[in-house]
């Protein structure tokens, strides 16, 4: 009787898993057969010429459009371009660069590598390379610095309105993740992690077991302005300070072979030791797996501002001639059960932007110890500081470039002999504020996107003379307040200001050794290890 019922409940199963795949299957090959006659017919008809591969990129682009930003298609560079970050080695003049059209501004030589070697500095405009003008180079230039280790390249770049050549010599250049740390206080290790490529794990564990030797017994690991990167490698960073087997990320998906529960594998350098992890803004993806994971099992105090808000983990899959398809796979989880993920990509507003978790919105959740924690807008620290928050009018400043081209001038009209005596001065800020005014910088705030598009409607509704008037008071009113909230946020962009100077004139060393003893975030960190009771009660 049981064979009788169940095996037509199989079948009955079968058929329409079947039935659905098939469907899927026809649905699929229709939609492709479809865009391969467009595509066709669309090379061989249109009015003027166009380029196949320009078409082909514009439309797997504008597939991947509505989807979340991190599902990415990757061309044969870009595939390369993220092995090299990953590996965290590649050959090439040692600098970061940002390309534009016309010129690659250096944005940071490194120390010691053929960059810095050939005297190029942060500001510098590079139109040529070799005998290959930037401006009149289809496709990536920057690719043109990268090249065998020990070749010369010739090098034409502008510096404050005068052309300059140099010639270097490429080299192995070494991406650190741990670019610093050293030993304050005497017996407070602090450690920068700047990136999660394979080497993350092993230079964090090496750097904190030399401080120890030194006479560590406190931790300050600096997260801040870390984007991520391999998720493996932090599950291994917070498994140096928790024991083997401990759940640190569950990551979730409609796929279920991307269900999985990632414990830590090994055993700990150290579950003892008070650790304060310092977060910002700019601290995203893997550095919110480490900093939730220590948080939800309640083995380190983080201090700073709300991470940047990133739960969605992505993976790399192979396509034809060398490219890949970068794409979100699942969603992670803290140990508590919180998705940290800031922006709902799949519901949208009216404008098609992504929604924004409501604070309101956010759920309630329990670490390992019972405190409360929530979720829906990057990890929380358990210790607020002003001048770790980004405010849209510093994240507007950033990616504008107002504060690298200030510290450009600033750096060629000042001399610093050394960074602990610099000072970045009320009257220094003053005199960027002109600057801003001087060079036309301007911002567009969520509020006036508003406006103004409530003002497009009012056209299609023939109410826009009615009220032009009061938009522009209102226009007005905003102007003023822009003003004001660039004073209100001085704090925190005169710290932005001062790390951009300090890199020009001593270098990311002399930058990280002048926040020991004046970065509030970091002094903040201090303050909560140096009190016992307080950590403790924080932790409780």
């Amino acid at each position: 009787m049981k064979k009788k019922i169940f095996i037509p409940i199989i079948a009955v199963v079968i058929l329409f898993t079947t039935v659905s795949f098939k469907s899927d299957f026809f649905e699929i090959a229709k939609q492709i057969e479809i865009f391969t006659t467009l595509y066709k017919e669309l090379n061989m008809n249109y009015v003027d010429e166009v380029t196949p591969a320009t078409l082909m990129d514009k439309a797997i682009n504008g597939m991947l459009e509505d989807l979340d930003p991190y599902t990415v298609y990757w061309n044969e560079q870009e595939v390369e371009d993220a092995r090299i970050q990953n590996s965290g080695t590649y050959t090439g003049i040692g600098a970061s660069v940002k390309t534009t059209k016309d010129k690659i501004t250096i944005i940071e030589p490194f120390q010691d590598y053929p960059a810095d070697k050939a005297g190029l500095k942060a500001g510098d405009e590079i139109v040529k390379i070799g005998n290959t003008s930037v401006a009149g180079f289809d496709g990536d230039a920057g690719e043109l610095l990268k090249g065998s280790n020990g070749s010369a390249v010739e090098i034409t770049y502008k510096r404050q309105g005068k052309t300059q050549t140099t010639t270097l010599k490429r080299e192995k250049v070494g991406i650190k993740a741990v670019p610093f740390y050293t030993l304050m206080d005497d017996n407070i290790g602090y450690i920068v992690l700047s990136k999660f490529n394979r080497k993350a794990a092993a230079e964090t564990k090496s750097a904190l077991e030399d401080l120890k030797l030194q006479g560590a017994d406190k931790l300050i690991l600096d997260l801040r302005g870390n984007p991520g990167g391999l998720l493996n490698e932090a599950i291994k960073i917070v498994n140096l300070f928790v024991d083997k087997g401990e759940v640190i990320t569950t990551t979730k998906s409609v796929i279920e072979k991307y269900n999985k529960v990632y414990k830590t594998k090994s055993n700990p350098v150290d579950t003892n030791i008070p650790i304060v992890v310092l977060v910002n803004g700019r601290s995203a993806s893997a550095s919110e797996i480490v900093s939730g994971g220590l948080q939800d099992l309640d083995r380190a105090v983080v201090v700073g501002a709300r991470s940047f808000g990133k739960g969605l983990v992505q993976r790399p899959k192979k396509l034809t001639y060398g490219t890949q398809l970068k794409v979100t796979i699942s969603r992670y989880y803290t140990p508590s059960g919180r998705c940290i993920q800031a922006l709902d990509y799949w519901n949208r507003d009216e404008n098609g932007d992504p929604i924004r978790v409501d604070t309101e919105e956010y759920n309630e959740f329990k670490t390992k110890g019972g405190r409360t924690v929530y979720d829906g807008g990057g990890i929380m620290p358990d210790v607020e500081v002003e001048t770790a928050k980004f405010s849209p009018i510093t994240t507007a400043l950033l990616k504008d470039m107002a504060i690298f081209d200030y510290a450009t001038q600033y750096y060629y009209s000042n001399q610093l002999e050394d960074y602990h005596t610099f000072k970045f001065t009320d009257t220094d800020f003053q005199n960027f504020v002109t600057y801003l005014k001087k060079n036309g910088f301007e911002y567009e705030t969520e509020t006036e996107k508003e406006f103004a598009e409530a003002l497009r409607r009012a056209e299609d509704d023939d109410l826009k003379d009615e009220i032009q008037q009061g938009y522009n008071q209102l226009m007005t009113s905003i102007d003023k307040a822009k003003e004001k909230a660039l004073v209100s946020k001085k704090a925190e962009i005169k710290s932005l200001l001062s790390d951009e100077i300090l890199k020009r004139f001593f270098y990311r060393n002399g930058m990280y050794n002048y926040h020991l003893d004046h970065n509030p975030e970091i002094l903040e960190a201090v303050s909560v290890l140096t009190d016992g009771n307080r950590y403790e009660k924080i932790l409780k």
